[in-house]
């Protein structure tokens, strides 16, 4: 079982920055696979991006914008977001999963991008 719990959301101005953290409970946090996703009001959930075994992968409209990095001593993964438009406002949620599958969900943390 692994608990995720997010941090760091609020309010800031377009062209600003957020860094988001998730902390992980649970042993072999350095074995899960690790994502960001995000719903809008009226929209699907998507995913930002995800990090893996070293590897990443970002959604087209967050590359070169959001990074992820995780901190395997600290049970902590983090997405920096640079740049931010008003269309990144959204609920964040860190997950966590399979090479396959998420199987744990954070309750979400609230990031609003004013223009």
């Amino acid at each position: 079982q692994v608990q995720l719990v997010e941090s760091g959301g609020g309010l800031v101005e377009a062209g600003g920055s957020l860094r988001l953290s998730c902390a992980a409970s649970g042993r072999a946090f350095s074995v899960y696979k690790m994502g960001w996703f995000r719903q809008a009001p009226g929209k699907e959930r998507e995913l930002v991006g995800q990090a893996m075994l070293g590897s990443t992968y970002y959604a087209d409209s967050v590359k070169g914008r959001f990074t992820i990095s995780r901190d395997n001593a600290k049970n902590t993964v983090y997405l920096q977001m640079n740049s931010l438009k008003p269309e990144d406002t959204a609920v964040y949620y860190c997950a966590a999963g399979t090479a396959t599958s998420y199987d744990y969900w954070g309750q979400g943390t609230q990031v609003t991008v004013s223009s």
